[in-house]
């Protein structure tokens, strides 16, 4: 995790995927969001919501490289993510990102396993509130995770999204 000021400038682009519209954004230390939907500007709206004091600059050409990698990813999470990551929250929110990028490609684990793995206390409704708020998309794999009985719950990309993804990683 790294400190940001308050005054930072975000760079941003779009990208078409196989799920939808992808909005990607990079700070000077890295991709700082991920998100994935239908509407260029309710994807924006949501970048300016989640770094309401950042200055946004829209940047397609600039992107164009991290914008590729972001679509692949996107496209093929199995692959893994090829992005250097900006990662920012609670420590809490550090260690469920850090847990759900160690689960392999093709594999789910439930919220409360999560809980269990980490090194520090934690319930399954906080891992899923760790999930509602990460900002990247497929890199940081919430997707992944389930309910206890095996069942898709929320995903902030959507259900069909995490569905998806989930079918397309192979996870019967």
């Amino acid at each position: 995790m790294t400190s940001h000021p308050t005054t930072e400038t975000l760079r941003y682009s779009y990208g078409d995927s196989i799920l939808g519209t992808i909005l990607v954004a990079e700070s000077a230390h890295g991709v700082a969001a991920l998100f994935i939907g239908d509407d260029r500007a309710k994807l924006l709206r949501d970048l300016k919501a989640a770094f309401p004091d950042a200055t946004l600059v829209h940047d397609q050409t600039g992107l164009a490289q991290t914008t590729a990698k972001a679509v692949a990813v996107v496209e093929a999470p199995h692959l893994g993510a090829d992005l250097k990551l900006d990662l920012r929250g609670s420590p809490l929110e550090a260690a469920v990102w850090k847990a759900l990028q160690a689960i392999p490609a093709g594999e789910t684990r439930t919220y409360g396993a999560i809980a269990r793995s980490l090194p520090v206390a934690a319930t399954a409704q906080e891992v899923g509130a760790a999930c509602a708020a990460n900002r990247i998309a497929i890199a940081i794999p919430c997707h992944r995770v389930v309910k206890s009985d095996g069942s898709i719950s929320g995903y902030r990309w959507g259900v069909q999204r995490k569905r998806r993804l989930i079918n397309m990683e192979g996870v019967a």
